[in-house]
């Protein structure tokens, strides 16, 4: 197999892929509509259960070809019942961005807005509910991958189940990195896309949620043709094959990811992501960065670094230097202060992040930028 040139990212995904899973997706041509096919997905969204601990009972996985985008639209316009609202419980961009689907799809919904810098306030999420008894559906995303605060999806879908709605969090950014257990955590759907926590490529997203509630959710208002829940659900229960046309090489290296996630397991992943949150929360400090979040609250996945208050600095010049010697870094997403992001996701261990924090050293002394 000819070498394949390594790079870091350290952007929130897509992440770091082993050599294995790039190479998965170098098969013979297969028209996606074979009964070979069919039996490959089956055996993924079978797999995509046991990440997040879903009995197969009660939860199934729909497979979507697009980015985590697709997820939030097909949550959203999918699960609200006529005559029903959803609250978002909205901590920063991507919880802002489920309040847009809402709005782009004309959809009753709260906007419960509170500070990018904290988790959400839970007596607040209570009162909500308590005020608004016609919510049927709460939204939280698990990691804002903007800040890297994390959310305590396990009470606020627990409020949410005392209140008599159902509970959907985007987990695109912990899906296969911080232990789910979607029962224990009150889950009722969650979401991901292969190239963030499985470590596999851009184009195949999925919902993990409960089938009941799929099912019900056919009498309610169909707000889109290609992303309608219920629709895909139905197509996979026939025919065992999507809708419309799968992205067939993704789907062989997410096959071969997950293999290999579950030949690491689920406890040494975390524990490694954790080594490399770790790696990078000593690098910053050390260099003499300033963060923007509070280590208590993040999800050890992604660190806030402040941009420095020094003239010579440039994001644009120091991520070029950085990127033109394997290592990746991606701007923040915190509208009221200047950021960039370093991320613990993909294929990397701690000594990725000592050698990244090398490259930055040097990139800082090249530019003449003072951080002390």
């Amino acid at each position: 197999m000819e070498t394949i040139k390594r790079n870091v990212l350290l952007n929130p995904g897509p992440a770091t892929t082993t050599d294995t899973v790039k190479m998965a997706q170098v098969v013979p041509d297969i028209c996606p509509r074979e009964k070979e096919f069919a039996g490959l997905m089956k055996g993924l969204r079978s797999d995509l259960l046991k990440v997040v601990h879903a009995p197969e009972d009660e939860y199934t996985s729909v497979l979507f070809c697009g980015s985590g985008t697709i997820n939030i639209d097909v949550c959203i316009n999918s699960l609200v019942p006529e005559g029903k609202k959803i609250l978002v419980v909205n901590n920063g961009a991507y919880n802002t961005r489920a309040v847009e689907v809402c709005q782009m799809y004309h959809i009753p919904h709260i906007n419960l807005k509170s500070s990018v810098y904290e988790q959400p306030d839970l007596k607040a999420v209570e009162q909500t509910l308590n005020d608004n008894p016609d919510v049927a559906v709460v939204y939280c995303c698990h990691h804002e991958t903007g800040t890297g605060v994390l959310n305590p999806i396990r009470e606020i879908g627990a409020l949410a189940h005392s209140h008599g709605a159902i509970f959907v969090s985007d987990t695109t950014s912990t899906l296969g990195m911080i232990p789910l257990d979607v029962v224990k955590d009150n889950v009722d759907f969650c979401m991901a896309s292969a190239q963030k926590g499985l470590m596999a490529m851009s184009g195949l997203s999925f919902v993990i949620g409960r089938k009941a509630i799929i099912e019900a959710s056919k009498n309610y208002p169909t707000r889109s043709y290609y992303c309608n829940l219920y629709l895909q659900y139905e197509y996979f229960e026939k025919t065992g094959e999507m809708h419309f046309t799968p992205p067939v090489q993704t789907i062989y290296a997410t096959i071969q990811a997950l293999k290999e996630y579950f030949a690491e397991g689920e406890t040494a992943k975390f524990a490694r992501h954790r080594r490399v949150y770790e790696a990078i929360r000593r690098g910053v400090k050390e260099l003499g960065f300033e963060t923007v979040i509070d280590p208590k609250i993040e999800s050890g996945l992604v660190v806030s670094v402040k941009y420095p208050d020094d003239p010579n600095w440039s994001f644009e010049k120091v991520h070029d230097y950085c990127y033109d010697r394997g290592f990746t870094i991606y701007p923040g997403k915190i509208s009221t202060t200047n950021t960039f992001r370093l991320c613990a996701l993909g294929a990397i261990d701690s000594k990725d992040i000592d050698d990244f924090f090398v490259v930055m050293q040097q990139a800082l002394d090249h530019f003449e930028i003072k951080l002390k």
